[in-house]
């Protein structure tokens, strides 16, 4: 199915999600000129269109602007459907409201326990036929939950047709993990076990959860971020290269990558929690939900066999950044004499808050023979006017282009790698806000460490 979709129509068209990404994403994609379908907007508020229009508006006014041209082609291509999901009758006026549109696309911005009532509903009045479909995250609670999942979307829709979205994999710093892999013939010799000596992986956050309580009473680090944006990262940094440049081939090496993922070790694990957590609204004053975990993950491949990557995410760190590092071996022979720091020789990514990508060496310093020090050659980019994530990711599922959208196996593969640690299977640390977590978590890295701190 390569046609461009002729319709959008997204479900939960009042709610926050469609206020905070969608409506900014449809007016820039309106503004380039890549959408001129209809919109229809399906809610349950007791909202008529020109007040979803005003929504729109202001979600604008506080998401990036309003442009006026673009605006109000948006308010012209806007429809809204008031009716309860579980009504036969909301499917039929979408029907109809779709007039001789045939191949929509539908963006479910609804919770989870509402996506076999809606596919339901599309399936029974012929709404699904030839229709791509956008599902959110969380992909499921677990790998049972997220089959099930996958069987429901899977009865009314082909997979080709099913575009599972994650906007962490819009964001241009993380597209450009595989991109210099793969564009640059230097890296290719020495990206493997005879030269790499451990990566490291930190997605660090100085706030907490910011009035969420309740919902990351429900996901926890693991859940949140652990099992798909930073086993994204993983597949970027570790899968071989696609053959080609087919949209379904970056795919199938991510998914093979996954593959070779070692279940997780709860003895390599650590999960921890802030202090004061307990005390957030919405929190179970006894919540053994982590804020934080830090782990050591094993890849069985020729390829990786050997090499430890060791990954550390949590809220209420001392800065907010994502940084990679890979560290390289040192020479078989130390030719100078020289006690080398770890990670003299490395390659960074840091992907927030800005672009930053780093070769560490180590030059001879002025004046005596075989005395040297460490430098790092840098290159600092602003992400200027990169495209958001929800605008690349919605415009791709539109023109069916399914590169950066997770396939039903990847899900589950995520799944099946972070089984053995869910519902608090470790114990857990507290740790003081603006550190770096509990103290045991430089346990998971000893003999290998230290853990590499991004700086402010």
């Amino acid at each position: 199915m390569t046609a461009h979709s002729d319709a959008f129509v997204f479900f939960g068209a009042t709610g926050d999600l469609a206020y905070k990404q969608i409506f900014p994403a449809l007016q820039a994609l309106i503004r380039e000129g890549r959408l001129n379908v209809p919109i229809i907007g399906v809610a349950k508020s007791g909202w008529d269109l020109e007040r979803l229009r005003q929504r729109a508006k202001d979600s604008l006014e506080k998401h990036g602007g309003v442009d006026e041209e673009a605006f109000r082609k948006l308010s012209s291509l806007l429809r809204y459907i008031d009716s309860d999901y579980t009504d036969e009758s909301t499917y039929r006026e979408l029907r109809r409201v779709l007039g001789e549109a045939r191949q929509p696309l539908y963006y479910l911005a609804i919770p989870p326990s509402m996506f076999a009532t809606v596919v339901d509903g599309l399936c029974r009045t012929g709404c699904a036929e030839e229709a791509r479909v956008v599902v959110e995250k969380p992909f499921g609670r677990d790998l049972a939950s997220a089959r099930e999942l996958n069987r429901i979307l899977t009865a009314a829709f082909p997979e080709k047709a099913i575009y599972r979205i994650d906007h962490f994999l819009g964001k241009e710093p993380v597209q450009n993990i595989y991109y210099s892999r793969f564009a640059n013939s230097i890296f290719e010799p020495i990206w493997n076990r005879n030269y790499v000596a451990g990566v490291q992986i930190t997605m660090a956050e100085n706030f907490g959860v910011q009035g969420r309580g309740a919902f990351y009473e429900e996901a926890g680090a693991v859940r949140d971020v652990l099992q798909n944006h930073l086993l994204a990262i993983v597949a970027f940094l570790a899968m071989d290269a696609p053959s080609g440049d087919n949209p379904l081939a970056l795919r199938d090496e991510n998914t093979r990558l996954l593959r070779a993922v070692r279940q997780l070790d709860p003895g390599e694990v650590v999960r921890g929690q802030f202090k004061g957590y307990r005390r957030e609204p919405g929190v179970d004053p006894h919540s053994g939900v982590e804020t934080f975990v830090a782990l050591r993950l094993h890849i069985d491949s020729w390829r990786w066999e050997g090499v430890p990557f060791y990954i550390r995410t949590g809220k209420y760190l001392p800065v907010s950044s994502t940084t990679v590092t890979v560290e390289f071996k040192r020479p078989p022979r130390e030719a100078f004499g020289e006690v080398v720091p770890t990670m003299s020789n490395h390659f960074r990514f840091r992907l927030s808050p800005d672009v930053l990508i780093e070769l560490g060496i180590r030059v001879k310093m002025p004046g005596e023979i075989g005395v040297g020090e460490d430098v790092a050659l840098t290159l600092v980019q602003s992400e200027g006017d990169a495209m958001e994530p929800y605008e690349r990711l919605l415009g791709d599922a539109m023109a069916g282009n399914p590169a950066l959208f997770a396939l039903e196996t990847t899900v589950e593969e995520q799944w099946r790698i972070v089984e053995p640690i869910l519902n608090s299977a470790t114990p857990l640390y507290f740790y003081e806000q603006s550190t770096w977590g509990p103290a045991e978590a430089d346990q998971i890295i000893a003999g290998d460490g230290p853990w590499y701190n991004p700086a402010p």
